[in-house]
């Protein structure tokens, strides 16, 4: 039988004290139960991204990075100049041995204002990171406002993020208000053994 010991509470973190100590215990043991569980949202999003820019050598941050299983999809992808973030030092010191798929990692909040500097990055991704205790659907907003005209975003939404309305709702808003374009809207394999699903977006900005 399958363990999926930390996937069975990952999606009841509420606090963002208990998201964090949830990962700092999940960092050992993360990728073995995920790639077990048929983890593949990680290869769709770095897919619809590479699809949707021009220049994958431009700089890109990788929200959110966990152990760096996203990075090395982006990487495979052809992006080669990517930096990564995540709310968990533990996960991040295991993404800093990966050798050379990041160029900079730090620690950073998903939900809160991240210090960067408009433009310097000219994409961004969110792989396997919106949901409510940890990356609400202002994350939208955030990443939109440090990227430059043009730059892409890419997320999923796994179905307990699209369970809650808002989501979508920030979709609308964001398009509807002319900030920022939808190029890329596919749902698909989450985790396949487990029979979850997700949404891959690719949101343009205006």
């Amino acid at each position: 039988m399958t363990d999926t010991n930390f996937l069975d509470k990952a999606y009841d973190l509420g606090d963002l004290e208990s998201t964090r100590a949830f990962y700092a215990d999940w960092a050992e043991t993360y990728d073995a139960e995920v790639k077990a569980n048929g983890y593949v949202t990680p290869e769709r999003c770095a897919t619809a991204l590479a699809n949707a820019v021009t220049d994958l050598s431009a700089p890109l941050l990788d929200i959110g990075c966990g152990t760096g299983l996203s990075g090395i999809a982006l990487r495979e992808a052809g992006f080669t100049n990517v930096d990564g973030t995540d709310l968990s030092q533990e996960m991040l010191d295991i993404a800093t041995h990966r050798g050379d798929i990041y160029s900079e990692l730090f620690l950073g909040l998903a939900r809160d204002p991240l210090p960067i500097p408009p433009g310097e990055y000219a994409n961004a991704a969110a792989i396997g990171v919106f949901s409510p205790g940890h990356a609400p659907p202002e994350t939208i907003d955030t990443v939109l406002g440090f990227l430059p005209a043009g730059g892409c975003f890419v997320y999923s939404m796994n179905d307990h993020a699209l369970a809650d309305p808002s989501y979508m709702a920030k979709v609308d808003e964001v398009t509807s208000a002319g900030k920022a374009d939808a190029v890329f809207h596919e749902h698909g394999p989450h985790l396949k053994v487990l029979g979850m699903q997700s949404t891959v977006m690719v949101l343009r900005k205006r």
